[in-house]
């Protein structure tokens, strides 16, 4: 499955692949921000999977979701 972020990313991709050319440095600057992105939500995920697990009891750890959920 994949996130919003890496969707947006995967769409981009296919329709401006030259934001993706890491040759450049407009393409460098594009991929770093989408790292950064990805680790802007996945530390969203993380935090709301902590609060929800709080509330409802759920054995495995956020991360632990977080990896079998979107990797």
């Amino acid at each position: 499955m994949k996130t919003a972020v890496e969707q947006i990313f995967s769409d981009l991709e296919e329709l401006h692949p030259q934001l993706f050319n890491v040759y450049t440095t407009e393409g460098k600057e594009f991929i770093n921000h989408f790292h950064k992105y990805l680790e802007i939500e996945r530390t969203q995920i993380v935090k709301a999977y902590d609060k929800g697990e709080f509330n409802c009891g759920v054995n495995e750890t956020s991360e632990q979701y977080y990896v079998k959920t979107y990797k």
